[in-house]
């Protein structure tokens, strides 16, 4: 009886070794995930969470975080939809686009809204959305969020459209952070331009504010930038995504909560990433215009989305059913 007493504790005692063994080979395997935003204003959630290391607190131990950054949204789709990045921040208006084209990717929750500005060349006879016709406007890109916006405005209110459907105005496209230097040299007329870029313009005094946040287009309501992750993720380890997103709640009540140390973050962040040196005074404006959210709206997206459809960005008219998944924010 003492043998069969000695066995089983013998056989429990190894049982416990072994799945020690095994939890600490599991707790030493590192998951690598990488992250995704662009040096703008509105993904300030992006350069908070990877300066502050938050994912640290809500990734399991060992986990490494890395970050990538996207000159614009289209190249960030092409990322997420190829698994170079698990997710990040991106326009809703790329999203939104991809989504409807089939690529199977999911909004989780927002980053910011606002921060779109109609900013007019000094020096190009321009006093109101009126003058606009033969003018020359930049967009980051064709389609993106900030262009839909500026077009479905100019074609409501103002009967104005691009050259791309046969309008009055040109349209070309380039990186927000070289908009100062193109309204110096004359080689455009208007921008549609997220912050920070937008107070470059206006503290340098290349230009000026043409439309303002408030008035532009879904100018408060519409998201900046949203999180977006791939359908696949969500389906096989939905456990990491809500980690992920946890991490994200955590660096907007950052900078819900510091907003002196989040600006601080930023200049530097943006300034690395862009060689740009931006002024307190450039953010200060700025931020102004932004609202720091995770919270989403579907309705304002498919409002935005139809506006797409009949700008003629999207071939048919989109359904976004399924696209936003708000669960990981309850």
């Amino acid at each position: 009886m003492k043998r069969i007493t000695g066995f089983i504790f013998l056989f429990s005692l190894l049982a416990s070794l072994l799945t020690a063994c095994a939890n600490n080979q599991s707790d030493s395997n590192q998951e690598e995930i990488t992250i995704g935003y662009f040096p703008n204003i509105n993904h300030v959630a992006g350069m908070v969470a990877e300066e502050k290391d938050l994912y640290a607190d809500t990734l399991p131990s060992g986990t490494k975080v890395n970050y990538q950054y996207f000159p614009d949204g289209s190249a960030f789709m092409t990322a997420l939809e190829t698994g170079e990045i698990e997710g990040g921040l991106v326009g809703p208006g790329p999203a939104m686009n991809h989504f409807v084209s089939g690529a199977n990717i999911n909004i989780v929750a927002a980053g910011s809204t606002g921060g779109t500005v109609i900013m007019a060349r000094n020096n190009a006879e321009i006093e109101s959305p009126e003058d606009l016709a033969g003018k020359t406007f930049i967009s980051p890109r064709v389609g993106c969020t900030h262009d839909v916006q500026f077009e479905a405005q100019m074609k409501e209110e103002y009967h104005l459209t691009s050259d791309r459907v046969s309008g009055q105005m040109k349209h070309v496209t380039g990186k927000p952070a070289t908009y100062h230097s193109m309204f110096t040299s004359g080689k455009i007329d208007v921008a549609t331009v997220p912050e920070p870029w937008a107070s470059v313009i206006e503290v340098e005094g290349s230009g000026k504010v043409l439309i303002d946040t408030p008035e532009v287009a879904w100018g408060d309501t519409l998201p900046a930038a949203v999180f977006v992750t791939s359908q696949d993720l969500i389906k096989n380890n939905p456990e990491l995504v809500q980690r992920i997103v946890d991490g994200h709640k955590k660096a907007t009540a950052f900078i819900q909560e510091n907003p002196e140390e989040a600006k601080t973050i930023a200049i530097n962040k943006i300034k690395e990433i862009t060689d740009q040196d931006l002024s307190k005074t450039v953010i200060d404006n700025a931020w102004e215009r932004i609202d720091f959210t995770f919270n989403i709206e579907p309705e304002v997206l498919e409002e935005f989305s139809n506006s797409s459809y009949e700008l003629a960005f999207l071939k048919d008219k989109p359904n976004l059913e399924g696209l936003v998944d708000k669960s990981f924010l309850e």
